[in-house]
């Protein structure tokens, strides 16, 4: 069955700590617009609701993932899961956002007429369809699939007699306390879960393949501490950002230009950090460069804590198979455990998985190139958010949804109905796609992600500060974006 078509303005599409962001950019710069947000699950806060495993948290400072326009004013910076949630509740509750938010429409199709000028939007919601139509639409859907986590197949998985849980799916139900745990896994879920589950388990191993650069960051910003006790707060989370992303991008740069020195320098660190006797090469030193990767980082020192104590332990070797109490390693050495947890990764998906079709004809987001990082090759009225490789994902959403807003008004002052992004030139295409890390999940997926282009406007810099002055400054009719008048409607008879 399907209801009666809805129209807006502005169609948002997830209401996790990004969609909830660009509601607010919407709702300040464009305050006489309709708009919604779609959101498949029943709650608000997406990866930050969805999440339930211990020790949850950012992988990055809070004062670069948090808002531009809401100050974080909580003295951790690497913050826990909850507190990140109640940060986006409070944020959509106050603003407002929440009323528009409808809750448990998971969109399945997008479809744009070039005829009409809009989208119309299908989704399942409580097993009927719904439709919508909007003037542009917004996918603040993230990268991943929230259903659907990666997990390879073990060989023997269903001989073992104890419990495997992969931590998208963690459950109040699961009981570590006592028993042997062994993670599966070397990215920022794994180095979160295993201090984080020493407290109750008798004993936690990291299992990884091959290790991961990481090094240790204090849980609280004493700059920005100290800064909010003698500026208001706006401003010392300004000072602090920027800060921050100076060190972001100040640490990518030179990883970039002189890896061989940061190797060195982390070594250092870790050799410090877990003693002489470690072996940081084999556990904590990575066949690639710093930054081909997602770079990781523990709060406090905690993985490194537990490490020391002796209630948490790293091995690095290949899975042979699992046994009926275990794990059985390529070397011949078998890990007892009782519970196996498989921080194995991500699944990636654009879009949401929604089927996106322009003018009846099929979108393949990873055949398109991606215009600014944020709209797609030839999809008229819409934009994607995304973050950088190298630093908080919100600091591109925000200039995302800003760049939106102006897109938007720019479109009203010149009476035009849509904008396109089109490429006239050849081989503009490159082999980068637009996240460009060599991580385990984006090879497996990188398929599904837009391509970058040789040179601007088609290429993402990873550089939040040249991004921002580049917004301030850049002109909509730049040759690229096409935009085009309302269509002529047939006046209706009397």
């Amino acid at each position: 069955m399907v209801t009666d078509v809805e129209h807006l303005d502005v169609l948002i599409i997830g209401a996790g700590l990004s969609g909830v962001g660009a509601a607010h950019h919407l709702q300040e710069a464009h305050p006489g617009r309709s708009y919604a947000i779609l959101e498949m699950r029943s709650a608000l806060g997406g990866t930050w609701d969805l999440f339930r495993y211990p020790g949850i948290r950012s992988d990055s400072d809070m004062h670069t993932l948090g808002y531009s326009f809401r100050p974080w004013i909580s003295r951790k910076a690497i913050a826990d899961g909850p507190s990140i949630l109640e940060y986006v509740r409070d944020t959509a509750q106050e603003g407002g956002i929440v009323e528009h938010i409808r809750y448990r429409h998971r969109v399945t199709a997008a479809d744009w007429s070039s005829d009409e000028a809009r989208w119309t939007i299908t989704a399942e919601h409580d097993g009927e369809t719904v439709r919508f139509t909007a003037g542009f639409l917004y996918a603040c859907t993230g990268y991943y699939s929230y259903e659907t986590p990666y997990t390879p197949d073990f060989a023997g998985a269903d001989r073992f007699r104890g419990r495997v849980v992969h931590p998208q799916f963690w459950s109040d139900d699961i009981d570590y306390a006592g028993k042997r745990v062994v993670v599966i896994g070397s990215g920022a879920t794994a180095m979160t879960l295993v201090p984080a589950m020493t407290d109750k388990a008798e004993h936690v191993t990291m299992l990884q393949r091959s290790p991961t650069y990481v090094a240790s960051l204090p849980a609280e910003d004493p700059i920005a501490i100290g800064l909010r006790r003698v500026l208001p707060d706006k401003v010392a989370y300004a000072i602090t950002r920027w800060k921050n992303v100076a060190i972001q991008v100040g640490f990518y740069q030179i990883s970039r230009r002189r890896p061989a020195l940061v190797k060195k320098v982390l070594r250092t660190m870790l050799r410090w950090e877990l003693g002489a006797g470690y072996d940081v090469d084999k556990h904590f030193t990575p066949s690639y460069n710093p930054w081909d990767e997602r770079f990781c980082v523990v709060p406090d020192s905690d993985l490194f804590r537990a490490l020391k104590k002796g209630t948490a332990s790293v091995v690095t070797d290949r899975i042979a198979t699992f046994t009926e109490t275990g794990i059985e390693l390529e070397s011949g050495e078998h890990l007892d455990a009782d519970v196996i947890v498989t921080a194995t990764g991500l699944t990636l998906q654009m879009l949401g998985g929604a089927d996106v079709r322009v003018d009846g004809e099929a979108v393949a987001a990873g055949e398109r190139l991606a215009y600014r990082g944020m709209l797609l090759e030839g999809v008229p009225n819409m934009a994607f958010a995304t973050g950088y490789a190298n630093a908080s994902f919100t600091l591109k959403v925000d200039l995302t949804s800003a760049y939106v807003c102006r897109l938007l008004a720019y479109m009203d002052a010149h009476g035009h109905a849509a904008c396109v992004p089109v490429n006239d030139e050849a081989g503009m295409i490159s082999d980068e796609p637009l996240i460009d890390l060599k991580s385990g999940y984006i090879e497996r997926g990188r398929h599904l992600l837009p391509k970058q282009g040789v040179r601007a406007p088609w290429r993402v810099r990873q550089n939040y500060a040249l991004d921002r002055l580049d917004m301030a400054r850049m002109r909509m009719d730049d040759g690229v974006l096409r935009f085009s008048p309302a269509p002529v409607r047939e006046p209706v008879p009397a």
